[in-house]
């Protein structure tokens, strides 16, 4: 198995270097505007391969769910749907974020583990605007270079990059990655093999929180393929409930789990509030001082 970066850094130039041209720009507001319905999902879908097979691998430079991205589609299924179809973005939890970050008023904190190029941080930080804090945190080399490239291009100054991976522990570990999907990436192998992997620094969550500076987090996502059970099980055994945020969006990876993470989310507080196409989100009372 390669060893190898899995992509080629962010290309340079500044945010409009790869603006899409008029024929590009029909096609996007076309797949932007399909429905919900089954048929708008297929026309959206048909209208991006034509799309992606016009780019040739090339990247864009685009406004979606409220930031400024460049992305590359031809690889990364994460950034196809923030460039041709953000409407099927993940929309029933990025209204579930925006209801909390309204609720909070101001100061809003958000964790993002498993940031590939920005899509929910940068959504959260245009919603909690300048008082917000987030943290993207990103281990795969590639995608981490695009992540940063991004938030650059939102002068919020409220996002940080970090660029390692989220274990149970401290060390290095080998990052795998799915080469049809350089999103799809995991400390445990993902795909159909023919991948490639790196090896990264990697830190326990709570680690990661104090190293940071954080006492709170209103809300948490996990996005590792698979491994929020390594991530989660050691947060909540053993960790300072104080960091445990009321909200946590968790990818659903129930099949590869090795703990039952919903009942350890439930011993400590946690309901399943609402079960979406790929995700679970779980809410947790907090007690007022």
């Amino acid at each position: 198995m390669s060893t190898t970066p899995p992509i080629p850094p962010a290309e340079a130039g500044p945010f409009g270097t790869h603006r899409p041209g008029p024929g590009m720009t029909r096609l996007i507001g076309w797949s932007r505007a399909m429905p919900q319905s089954w048929l708008g999902r297929r026309t959206a879908f048909a209208l991006r391969q034509i799309a992606l097979w016009a780019l040739a691998g090339r990247p864009l430079d685009v406004e979606t769910v409220g930031a400024r991205m460049r992305l590359y589609p031809a690889n990364n299924v994460c950034e196809k749907r923030l460039l041709f179809t953000p409407q099927y973005f993940d929309p029933e939890e990025r209204d579930i974020l925006a209801d909390a970050i309204a609720a909070a008023g101001s100061g809003f904190v958000f964790v993002d583990v498993g940031a590939n190029v920005g899509g929910y941080a940068l959504f959260v930080a245009a919603l909690a605007g300048p008082t917000g804090r987030v943290l993207a945190v990103e281990p795969q080399p590639g995608v981490f270079e695009r992540l940063v490239y991004n938030i650059r291009q939102n002068p919020s100054g409220t996002v940080k990059a970090v660029d390692c991976a989220v274990a149970d522990k401290a060390g290095e570990l080998t990052l795998f990655v799915d080469p049809r999907n350089h999103g799809e990436s995991s400390v445990k192998i993902v795909g159909y093999g023919g991948g490639s992997s790196v090896r990264v620094p990697a830190k326990a969550l709570e680690q990661l929180l104090r190293e940071e500076g954080f006492t709170r987090i209103d809300a948490m996502k996990l996005d590792v393929e698979g491994a929020e059970d390594l991530i989660l099980e050691p947060f909540l055994r053993h960790g300072d409930p104080a960091l445990w945020p009321p909200l946590l969006l968790i990818e659903n990876g129930a099949g590869r789990w090795q703990v039952d993470l919903p009942a350890l989310l439930a011993e400590k507080g946690y309901a399943l509030v609402r079960r979406t196409r790929v995700n679970l989100v779980f809410a947790r009372a907090v007690a007022s001082s």
